[in-house]
C-alpha cells in the first residue's frame, strides 16, 4: 500500500482527517441511495459519482473496499424537512397506475443502467428498505427503551432533547431551527423538531405490523438500520450529498449513536449539488435532466462524468449545454492522443505520478489531476509514457480512455447485440426497452432511426 496519508474532509469536524479504516487495508462505505420514485437525473449522479472516485483511488492505492448503497422503496416524504407530506412511492404508484413494488422495480433498473452509462460501478450491496422493516422495528424499540423516542397515538417520534448532539453536524442549534418553523406544530410531538421513526397507516397500500400498531417506517432510521446491519456498529465512511445532511444524516447520528452509544461513522464525506442556470437541479424543479437525455442529444455520457471532474466534489458546479459539448470535445481528442500514443516508445516519467498520488490522496482532488492530465499530453514525455501513466490514471478517472472510435460504418463492439434487441422491443411494441437501448447504442456512438422499414444507423 502507498505510504502517502490519505486525507478526507469530515463535515462532522469541518477539517480534512486522515483516513484510518478499523481494519487494516478495508475501506467500508455506506452510500445514501436513490428514493425510487423517478428517474434520477445527472445532479443525483453526480453525487453517486463521488463514492465511485472514492473507491476507485483508495482501490487504487491498494486499499479493498466493501460499499453499501441502500435503496429507499418506502418512507421518503414529500416533505421531509418539515415531517410531513405523503410518501413519494405511493405518489408515484397512484400517478403511473401501478403498485409501490412495480415502482420500485422499474425505477431501480433504470438508477443502475443510468450509473452503467456514466461508469459508475456497482456497489457491493444493495439493501431495500422495505426488506429490512423488521430491523427498523427493533431500532425503534430500542430508542424507547433507552430514553431517545416516545410513542403518541400510533406514531413514534424522536425525542431530540434526549441527544445533546443533535445540530452538530449541520451546524444547526434547536434555536435556530425552532425559530423556522412552519404551519401549526404536530400537538402529538413534544417538541416540533422531534422527527418520525414510525408513523401509523392503516389504509395505506404499504403496512407492516409493529407494537405501535399498524404503520410504515420514517425515512431516517432505514440508513440507520441498513448500514448497521450490513456493516456492523462501526464503519468508516458514510456518503451523501449536501441536501442529505439536515435533516436526514442529523437524524441518522441521532438514532445510531442513541442506539449503541458511540459513534457509528468515521467520517462524513458529502458532494455538493449541481445547477442549471444558477438553480439546484431537483425532480421537484423540474429542471432537471436525465444522462439518457444527454445520449439522445448525441452526447458521450462520459463527456458529463469529465465535466463533472473538473469541479472538487465539494464544491457546486453549474451545468450548461455548451459546457457538456467542450467536455465531449476534449474528451474524443484525448482518446485520440492515447489510441496515438499507445504502443510508442517509452521512457522517462518525471515526477507526474508523485504529483498524482499527491492530489487524490489530497481530499479527492480531481480537478488537480484533470490539471495534471492536461500538462502531460503537452509535455516533452515519450509518447508511450505518455499514454502508459493516462492509461493507469484512467483505473480512477473512469473516462474509458482505451476506447477509439471505430472506422466509418463499422459497429462498435456489442452494438449489433443491442441492434438486434431493439428491434425485438418494437416488433413486440415494447417502447420503453427501445428507447432504453436507443439510448445505450448512442453511448457507443451508433445513431439509430426509425422509418417505413424499419431502424437504419449510422456510426458517429
Amino acid at each position: 500500500m502507498d505510504s502517502t496519508t490519505v486525507r478526507l474532509y469530515n463535515t462532522f469536524t469541518r477539517q480534512k482527517e486522515e483516513l484510518r479504516p478499523l481494519r487494516e487495508g478495508v475501506v467500508r462505505i455506506y452510500s445514501c441511495g436513490p428514493t425510487v420514485y423517478r428517474y434520477v437525473h445527472i445532479g443525483n449522479l453526480r453525487t453517486f459519482m463521488m463514492p465511485d472516485l472514492l473507491r476507485r483511488s483508495l482501490e487504487y492505492l491498494g486499499y479493498a473496499t466493501e460499499q453499501v448503497m441502500n435503496i429507499t422503496d418506502v418512507g421518503h416524504l414529500t416533505d421531509d424537512n418539515l415531517d410531513r407530506g405523503e410518501d413519494k412511492m405511493l405518489v408515484s404508484a397512484r400517478l403511473e397506475d401501478r403498485t409501490p413494488a412495480e415502482i420500485a422495480a422499474h425505477y431501480t433498473r433504470a438508477f443502475l443502467e443510468d450509473e452503467a452509462l456514466l461508469n459508475i460501478r456497482p456497489a457491493a450491496v444493495f439493501p431495500r428498505a422495505t426488506d429490512h422493516v423488521p430491523a427498523m422495528v427493533d431500532l425503534i424499540a430500542r430508542l424507547i427503551e433507552r430514553g431517545h423516542a416516545y410513542e403518541s397515538g400510533g406514531n413514534v417520534y424522536y425525542d431530540i432533547a434526549s441527544f445533546p448532539g443533535y445540530g452538530r453536524l449541520s451546524g444547526n442549534t434547536t434555536e435556530k431551527l425552532l425559530a423556522g418553523t412552519k404551519g401549526d406544530p404536530d400537538p402529538r410531538k413534544r417538541s416540533p423538531l422531534d422527527f418520525s421513526l414510525w408513523k401509523q397507516g392503516e389504509n395505506r397500500v404499504q403496512v407492516w405490523d409493529s407494537p405501535w400498531g399498524p404503520g410504515f417506517p420514517g425515512w431516517h432510521i432505514e440508513c440507520s438500520a441498513m448500514s448497521m446491519a450490513l456493516l456492523g456498529e462501526r464503519f468508516d465512511i458514510h456518503t451523501g450529498g449536501a441536501d442529505n445532511v439536515f435533516p436526514h444524516h442529523e437524524a441518522e447520528i441521532a438514532q445510531s449513536e442513541g442506539v449503541t452509544g458511540h459513534p457509528v461513522v468515521g467520517q462524513w464525506v458529502h458532494g455538493q449539488l449541481l445547477f442549471l442556470s444558477g438553480t439546484r437541479m431537483a425532480k421537484s424543479a423540474g429542471n432537471f435532466f436525465r444522462v439518457t437525455e444527454l445520449v439522445e442529444q448525441g452526447h458521450d455520457p462520459l463527456a458529463f462524468r469529465y465535466l463533472a471532474l473538473q469541479a472538487k466534489y465539494r464544491a457546486p458546479l453549474n451545468f450548461s449545454p455548451d459546457g457538456l459539448a467542450g467536455a465531449g470535445r476534449a474528451l474524443r481528442q484525448l482518446r485520440e492522443r492515447v489510441a496515438a500514443w499507445t504502443g510508442a516508445a517509452d521512457g522517462p516519467r518525471g515526477d507526474f505520478q508523485e504529483r498524482f498520488l499527491a492530489a487524490i490522496n489530497d481530499d479527492l482532488d480531481l480537478p488537480a489531476v484533470m490539471a495534471l492530465v492536461s500538462e502531460l499530453t503537452r509535455s516533452d514525455l515519450p509518447p508511450g509514457a505518455k499514454a502508459s501513466l493516462l492509461l493507469d490514471w484512467d483505473r480512477v478517472l473512469g473516462l474509458d480512455l482505451a476506447r477509439s472510435a471505430p472506422a466509418p460504418g463499422t459497429l462498435p463492439p456489442g452494438a449489433a447485440d443491442l441492434l438486434a434487441q431493439r428491434q425485438r422491443a418494437r416488433s413486440a411494441k415494447d417502447f420503453p426497452t427501445s428507447d432504453r437501448l436507443r439510448a445505450e447504442l448512442a453511448a457507443l456512438g451508433v445513431q439509430v432511426t426509425d422509418g417505413p422499414d424499419g431502424q437504419a444507423w449510422r456510426v458517429g
